[in-house]
């Protein structure tokens, strides 16, 4: 079985719409996590650090660092540092973070080092959108991979240019969350649906009659208490009220890079024909030299001599028959017998011809 048949027949395991807590539909507006990025150095690798001659940011910043730290780098010195690499530190800071909180971080390369296996990070403010730093990091890195080379060959598992040190940053200043503005909190949707607000709106009403209102296909404004105590005390209440959201629109997801496709259950056929084939284009390239006469004067020189073949495989037209729900689709695809790669381009005709009942999207 193709892995497009194993996606789809995954996806149709799916149960029926049904009802949901309103906290995994809506998010309480203000209520958000914020990015933090900061630059820093990683010291202590085995010779797997940043080759300076092609990466000179990496000697600025060791001087710059340790004339901080009160240490004078002669001028117009060679530094050669093998074992040092600059990398990007990045970090999420939650809602409600407060001084001293840790958080995890993600280190990176930015030059051209080898590996971050074994180092360590040196300390390295963490900045938001503002420009203003909110975090300190600091710690040993973790690379879940490994890698090894000796007399120019090598190997290499998972990514090693990347690394994760858990609790790795601390929090120094917090993001002030408003729960609401007055005595109104707002939910948001995750995905702007017209039916699902209305229904948002007739279970919070039916908890609580006359406190929510439809700004829009998203936003639900709900009056609440304006104690903070009591306000929570009303989000938790709120965000258990069950809910059952609108059934989603058939799509089709396409990863052009990979070959993988995704449909949700929705997606339908109507009745069409497929004529699919295969092009092949095969170059062969056989170099030769030519040695011209030993009297004649002329030069050795090199010829390329190249075979080119087409080859061009049948493609018998197959009908596929009006597909009301996901099972019938993929019986329906797979008789045409094309590789994933071959559907991508096959589901991009069918909705031109108006036979796929879909939204493509290609990520």
């Amino acid at each position: 079985m193709s892995r497009f048949a194993l996606i789809c027949c995954f996806l149709f395991t799916l149960v029926p719409v049904h009802a949901e807590k309103l906290k995994e539909l809506a998010s309480v507006a203000g209520v958000r996590n914020n990015q933090l990025v900061g630059y820093g150095l990683v010291v202590g690798l085995d010779g797997s650090g940043d080759q300076t001659t092609q990466t000179p940011f990496t000697v600025q910043s060791v001087v710059n660092m340790l004339t901080n730290l009160g240490i004078q780098v002669p001028s117009g010195g060679n530094l050669q540092l093998k074992n040092v690499a600059a990398v990007t530190v990045t970090s999420t800071l939650p809602a409600f973070a407060r001084p001293g909180q840790p958080l995890d971080v993600t280190i990176a390369s930015i030059g051209n080092a080898k590996s971050l296996r074994g180092g360590t990070l040196l300390m390295a403010p963490l900045k938001g959108a503002d420009g203003q730093i909110y975090a300190m990091a600091q710690g040993n890195i973790i690379v879940a991979g490994a890698g090894a080379s000796a007399g120019g060959s090598s190997t290499q598992v998972n990514q090693l240019a990347t690394g994760r040190i858990p609790s790795g940053a601390t929090v120094e200043k917090s993001v002030p969350t408003l729960l609401g503005n007055g005595e109104f909190v707002q939910l948001e949707l995750l995905t702007t649906d017209f039916t699902t607000a209305n229904r948002v709106v007739n279970a919070v009403n039916t908890q609580y009659p006359g406190t929510a209102v439809a700004l829009d296909g998203r936003v639900i404004q709900v009056r609440a208490p304006q104690d903070n105590n009591l306000r929570v005390a009303f989000l938790s209440r709120l965000e258990n009220i069950d809910v059952t959201p609108a059934e989603s629109g058939p799509k089709v997801i396409i990863n052009a890079r990979t070959g993988s496709i995704v449909m949700n259950q929705s997606v339908k056929l109507d009745s069409c024909a497929i004529s699919h084939g295969n092009l092949t284009v095969t170059i062969t390239a056989d170099n030769t030299v030519v040695q011209p006469n030993p009297l004649a004067g002329g030069k050795t020189a090199k010829v390329q001599n190249a075979d080119i073949q087409i080859q061009a495989d049948k493609g018998p037209i197959a009908r596929l028959p009006k597909s009301s729900t996901l099972r019938d689709v993929v019986r329906a695809l797979n008789a045409v017998g094309a590789t994933p790669q071959d559907l991508l381009a096959i589901l991009q005709a069918m909705k031109a011809a108006g036979s796929l009942k879909a939204e493509l999207e290609v990520i």
